[in-house]
């Protein structure tokens, strides 16, 4: 793939905030295959090394849990338009599992995640800035919902972990990196304000025009000249509602 057709988008905001649902968002929106998505928790550090109770000391709300030399490679990779073998991450055994994803570059890479707009050399190479935020209470809630289920904690141990180690770190190093943003999104993917515009800054990066009135016929030729470039294909943006006219 030409890297001159691909576009990065930063997510960031604090833990449960919305940041999965816009992004599921936004999948959605655009044509099947068209994003490929890069979380920030998948690139945890390797602690093979550590003992067990080192591993689950570790602050994972703490920049330096983060392996951010390979992230910004693998991230640089799939601008450059090379595929990545994507590490996988076990909140249960708090190390890295030997199994990778295969990730191929595609028009549109979402980079997600907590700190995503923290280091400097990962914004460079974005797009475009997203930070998502939401009222604490209700992050707190989906923290609860969340990690009960997923990551085998108590309610108690969740409660305590917002108080002790979220709160502050999100306080110190999360809040901060919404002067980066281009966009902030109150309230996740409830947005639909918000969703629009993200949706509409990604169809100028990607060279899409979306016919928005999909009863009116607009005629191929029409179209060619509006873009002033080859028709390539119409898809239909389900996100939109209406069909798109995308440029390769």
């Amino acid at each position: 793939m030409d890297k001159d057709k691909i576009t990065i988008i930063g997510i960031a905001g604090g833990t449960g905030s919305g940041k999965t649902t816009v992004v599921r968002k936004i999948v959605e929106a655009l044509p099947p295959h068209f994003v490929a998505v890069v979380p920030l928790d998948s690139y945890y550090n390797d602690t093979t090394g550590m003992t067990d109770e080192e591993r689950h000391a570790i602050n994972f709300d703490h920049p330096d849990a983060f392996d951010w030399k390979l992230l910004h490679k693998q991230v640089h990779e799939l601008r450059e338009g090379r595929a990545i073998e994507q590490p996988t991450y076990s909140y249960l055994k708090c190390n890295r599992l030997p199994e990778t994803i295969h990730v191929e570059p595609k028009p549109v890479i979402i980079i997600e995640g907590i700190m995503t707009l923290l280091n400097k050399k990962l914004r460079d190479l974005m797009d475009l800035k997203i930070f998502v935020d939401c009222d604490p209470d209700e992050r707190l809630i989906r923290n609860i919902q969340r990690d009960t289920i997923d990551r085998g904690r108590t309610v108690s141990m969740v409660v305590d972990r917002y108080l002790e180690v979220l709160k502050p770190m999100h306080e110190q190093f999360v809040e901060p990196t919404r002067k980066f943003a281009d966009i902030i999104v109150l309230e996740g993917g409830h947005n639909l304000v918000a969703l629009d515009m993200i949706m509409q800054r990604i169809a100028g990066h990607i060279k899409v025009f979306c016919v928005l009135d999909i009863s009116a016929k607009v005629s191929r030729r029409y179209k060619q000249t509006y873009c002033n470039k080859r028709f390539d294909s119409v898809q239909r943006f389900s996100g939109w509602g209406c069909d798109c006219v995308v440029f390769q």
